[in-house]
């Protein structure tokens, strides 16, 4: 798996779609809109990075951290036409043995809430990861009260599995389930 990254890496991937373009997010990305969406408590609702007060030497960490390490990509989520950034999606960790992986994503960019990007997205690493990485099973989890990454996965493919009871602290300070979709290759149809 490292090789692949590191051979993908080298080649500046890029994923293209109907609307959006993918490519790796590099330090150049953390930028003051950025840091907004991340501390921006209806973006960040759903976010781990909710948690602590974020700047731009964290989100230039995190990037460098997870590009350059061996089992995570870090993608930008680039509107197609403008190249504009609205947000990140993530494949990993990955699992090389059992050729699955996570997939984790927020769109930031609020103004292009409910315009199927984040759907679309999904879509496009889920092909990415069963063609490029020779993965067998994605999944991604995702606050009960998130309706819209619930219906992105659904459209993109995902299965709901499980539903982890009051595991996770909503951002109302309400405890609330983790819900966890997948999808193999095969649903895929690969």
């Amino acid at each position: 798996m490292t090789q692949i990254l590191e051979s993908l890496r080298k080649q500046s991937l890029q994923i293209t779609g109907k609307s959006l373009t993918l490519r790796l997010a590099s330090v150049e990305d953390a930028n003051e809109d950025y840091l907004s969406w991340l501390n921006d408590p209806e973006v960040n609702m759903f976010l781990e990075t909710r948690f602590e007060i974020q700047n731009l030497e964290k989100i230039r960490t995190f990037i460098e951290k997870v590009n350059g390490g061996t089992n995570e990509v870090l993608l930008a989520i680039l509107l197609r036409e403008k190249l504009e950034h609205i947000g990140n999606i993530k494949i990993g960790p990955i699992n090389e043995h059992h050729q699955s992986a996570e997939l984790s994503y927020f769109i930031g960019e609020k103004s292009n809430w409910g315009k199927g990007f984040a759907t679309e997205a999904i879509a496009l690493c889920t092909k990415f990861g069963f063609d490029k990485l020779s993965l067998e099973k994605l999944q991604a989890g995702c606050y009960a009260s998130n309706i819209g990454s619930q219906r992105a996965l659904e459209k993109a493919g995902f299965t709901l599995e499980g539903r982890l009871r009051d595991k996770l602290l909503g951002a109302n300070g309400v405890r609330e389930d983790h819900l966890w979709y997948g999808i193999t290759r095969a649903e895929h149809g690969q």
